[in-house]
């Protein structure tokens, strides 16, 4: 199945679960709970559903849509009637009136002598359409499901809410273990697409790693091959998932989508965000940027260094969404009229600059990944460094925590140009910038894809070396 290449590890973690349930057969609460949480269009409901046939057990999956609470449950006791359950019939014979008979139900049905699952998608929907769901929820799991042999999903695309149903203090604490499914690292997106390192970084920035983009790479296509046919094509998935994943996330606040897109634009201070907006009040933007921070959309950070800050940037997360607020949404029109080979050239006069500066928090995260190695030591914090003016911008600053560290470990360049290997210039530029946050000699580093033509580095990595870091982790 081409959309779970590199997907085997976390089919994998779920498949351990199963056998859990059917070797506690004898305990009286054999039922086991996994909350899957991640970013819309990831693949978590394709991931359970491809966990589910392999299982070849008795399971039900039911996927809530926002509806009101009562269509939601006409919805959930059809699922439940179309299922594989053994016992499904008596859904047939009796319609529960509300969630908690409704879920009393389902545990009446669940086999007692053999694994069965229970999939409910989209449970965040359910959390803000029926009251007390989530006391309903563990009632219902205390009380009748955990006391089967059931592996209970639940599964949710708001982050934040996910995150907070297990927590602390809320019903479900401590009910369920948790898994967050991230997007395909570039190994594995340069796996899929049979892409050179550079290649696949190339290919990870512009389809965020969402398998269902990826699918959509003919392997051993180049970019701009692929852009080419993506932009010909006006509902591609290139084009239409952002579209879709910021209606679900805003269904009604225009406010979100505004600040967003000025962030997606390249605006990274809140001054500018806010003049891009369209002028919006100070409070007001505060409280939009917190809501897209919850969200886990954009990104909110201070520079790293051993004094205090206050400069805070603001980034996209997902670089899929950041390509398409810059390249593509603005130029829908344009598409829809076939004229996606003048988006395609705007990509093309446009591409190195955008990717100069989109690439940076990947490899980051790639270095962060991939040490220690010998040379540069373990950075519990791998970030930036700026000022106020933008006077001093240091791509990389590894440090033992951030944004305000005890210990500076290195600092480094990132250049990631075809055709430019990082030089003399780029090391005393690099050297200039170490004097203005410590007086100390630590580990002078660089990124680059087209190699080093300098002595002077005590680190140097380009894009095989980076992408090793992913294919140690994904072992």
């Amino acid at each position: 199945m081409v959309a779970f290449q590199g997907r085997e590890r976390q089919l994998a973690t779920i498949g351990t679960l199963l056998p859990e349930v059917g070797a506690a057969t004898g305990d009286p609460h054999p039922g086991q709970c996994l909350l899957i949480r991640g970013r819309r269009r990831i693949g978590k409901s394709s991931l359970v559903e491809a966990f589910v046939d392999r299982a070849g057990v008795p399971a039900v999956f039911f996927t809530a849509a926002g509806a009101s609470a009562e269509i939601e449950l006409e919805a959930f006791t059809e699922a439940v009637r179309s299922s594989t359950l053994p016992d499904r019939a008596v859904f047939d014979d009796a319609t529960p009136g509300n969630w908690s008979a409704a879920l009393r139900q389902l545990a009446g049905v669940l086999p007692d002598d053999r694994p069965s699952i229970v999939v409910i998608d989209e449970v965040p929907y359910l959390v803000d359409r029926v009251d007390a769901f989530e006391g309903i929820l563990q009632r219902a799991w205390d009380r009748e499901l955990s006391r089967k042999p059931v592996l209970l999903v639940l599964i949710g695309s708001d982050l934040s809410m996910m995150e907070a149903l297990g927590s602390y203090g809320r019903p479900f604490h401590q009910r369920g273990k948790e898994m967050v499914l991230g997007p395909l690292n570039p190994a594995e997106v340069g796996d899929m697409l049979g892409l050179a390192p550079a290649e696949a970084f190339d290919a990870a920035l512009v389809t965020g790693g969402l398998p269902l983009l990826c699918a959509d790479w003919r392997p051993g296509t180049d970019l701009w091959q692929f852009l080419s046919t993506e932009l010909a094509n006006p509902v591609s998935p290139l084009l239409v998932s952002a579209e879709r994943s910021l209606a679900a996330e805003f269904p009604s606040s225009a406010l979100g989508r505004t600040v967003l897109y000025a962030i997606g634009s390249g605006e990274r201070t809140f001054t500018n965000i806010a003049q891009a907006a369209g002028g919006i009040s100070h409070s007001t933007l505060t409280r939009a940027t917190q809501v897209l921070i919850d969200k886990r959309i954009v990104a909110g950070e201070l520079p790293i260094s051993t004094g205090t800050s206050k400069d805070r940037r603001y980034r996209v997360t997902d670089p899929y969404l950041r390509f398409w607020l810059t390249f593509v949404g603005p130029y829908l029109a344009e598409i829809e009229r076939l004229r996606g080979d003048i988006t395609l050239q705007r990509i093309r006069t446009g591409w190195t600059s955008w990717r100069g500066r989109a690439v940076e928090p990947l490899l980051r995260e790639s270095l962060a990944r991939l040490l220690p190695d010998g040379v540069l030591p373990s950075a519990p914090a791998v970030g930036s460094y700026w000022t106020r003016s933008n006077s001093i911008e240091i791509d990389i600053v590894g440090a033992d925590r951030g944004p305000v560290a005890k210990q500076l470990l290195f600092v480094g360049s990132i250049k990631w140009l075809e055709n430019s290997a990082f030089d003399n210039h780029d090391l005393l530029a690099l050297q200039r910038h170490r004097l203005t946050i410590t007086d100390d000699p630590i580990p002078l580093v660089a990124l680059s894809r087209s190699g080093v033509s300098t002595s002077g580095l005590d680190a140097a990595y380009g894009p095989t070396d980076l992408l090793q870091a992913w294919q140690t982790r994904a072992a």
